[in-house]
């Protein structure tokens, strides 16, 4: 008996170290890399991408592991969307308007008048996106959500702009090529540069001002350069997380529908949720800080600065084509109905 019995403790204990071997390979988690151009440790960084890597881990049960790579330490910021694209990273979160004329029908989305907070702008583009309006601009990625920033304001270092004739002569960091040209045609010098780099080319004096949002100017603290304010909103910007289609697709189905279920409007309005207390921060900032206000209501009527808009918003539909003004009815659309927050 005892002789039979030493062949099954041998092929026991082969068997159990056969599958102790195994279980790393098994427990091995698949990592996500994320390249985003928000400060580390900002409020975008921790409760946005933060909050979207650990809901992921535990969402997957440790399967899939997500490391974050803020303040364009993977990816320049204007080179994030193809480092998605080409697998320098697994996901990239980014502002389209840094990829110069990659996303023409995306930005009708940042015209003025078209949005009035974060959490209206971003339903709306997600709304568009979901619809099937966007598709051909984002063939070569797998887009997670996308959302914006809430309206862009004029911020100065030295003056108040109270008209549009006060631009004239002064150095302006654009957001977009769209509030690029609207400054050249009122007499600005139109600078483009990442929102990151902003705060060191204020403090050396090599711009006067910019256009932005009040979480841009917490964020990135540029309210410790710029104290005059004037609220016109210029523009919303885009703004999009999206994958690597090979990454996405080399996932099991059950790993997909993971990622699936942190995709969409849902994860669109807790990223507006973030940016709008921002904002409410970053104006808070500036008030508590003693600094010049000017709001201009209404400013698609107002005599001085509703020109000037309207000939921003025709400008851009008639270089953009037929299709453009399509999504941009659509939008006003959205902003009245699905959309009125």
């Amino acid at each position: 008996m005892t002789l039979t019995a030493r062949p099954t403790r041998l092929a026991a204990g082969m068997a159990l170290a056969a599958g102790l071997a195994a279980l790393p390979a098994l427990a091995e988690a698949t990592t996500l890399r994320i390249a985003h151009v928000w400060p580390g440790g900002s409020m975008v960084d921790r409760e946005l991408f933060g909050a979207w890597a650990e809901s992921v881990e535990e969402a997957s049960e440790g399967r899939l592991s997500v490391e974050i790579y803020p303040g364009q330490t993977l990816a320049s910021a204007d080179n994030t969307y193809q480092g998605a694209v080409s697998g320098i990273a697994d996901i990239g979160a980014t502002a389209q308007g840094y990829s110069a004329g990659r996303f023409p029908l995306t930005q009708v989305i940042e015209l003025p008048g078209v949005s009035l907070s974060s959490r209206q702008g971003s339903c709306i583009l997600q709304s568009l996106y979901d619809d099937g309006h966007l598709d051909d601009e984002y063939d070569d990625s797998h887009v997670l959500f996308m959302f914006t920033t809430g309206p862009g304001y004029l911020h100065t270092s030295d003056r108040l702009i109270e008209t549009p004739s006060d631009l004239e002569g002064l150095r302006m960091r654009r957001p977009t090529a769209v509030v690029g040209d609207m400054f050249s045609r009122l007499g600005a010098q139109a600078i483009g540069m990442p929102a990151p780099d902003v705060f060191t080319s204020m403090q050396r004096g090599a711009i006067d001002g910019l256009s932005f949002n009040w979480e841009g100017m917490k964020t990135f603290r540029l309210n410790e350069q710029a104290h005059y304010h004037t609220e016109v909103p210029l523009y919303d910007l885009a703004l999009t997380a999206t994958m690597n289609r090979d990454t996405y697709e080399s996932l099991p189905d059950d790993l997909r529908q993971v990622i699936d279920d942190h995709s969409g409007l849902e994860w669109s309005l807790r990223a507006a949720a973030v940016y709008d207390e921002l904002i409410r921060q970053g104006r808070e900032e500036a008030q508590e800080a003693g600094h010049e206000f000017l709001v201009i209501d209404d400013a698609m009527n107002d005599d001085a600065w509703g020109p000037v808009l309207q000939e921003t918003i025709d400008r851009y539909l008639a270089d953009t084509g037929g299709e453009a003004e399509t999504l941009y009815a659509e939008s006003l659309r959205l902003q009245q109905e699905s959309c009125d927050v």
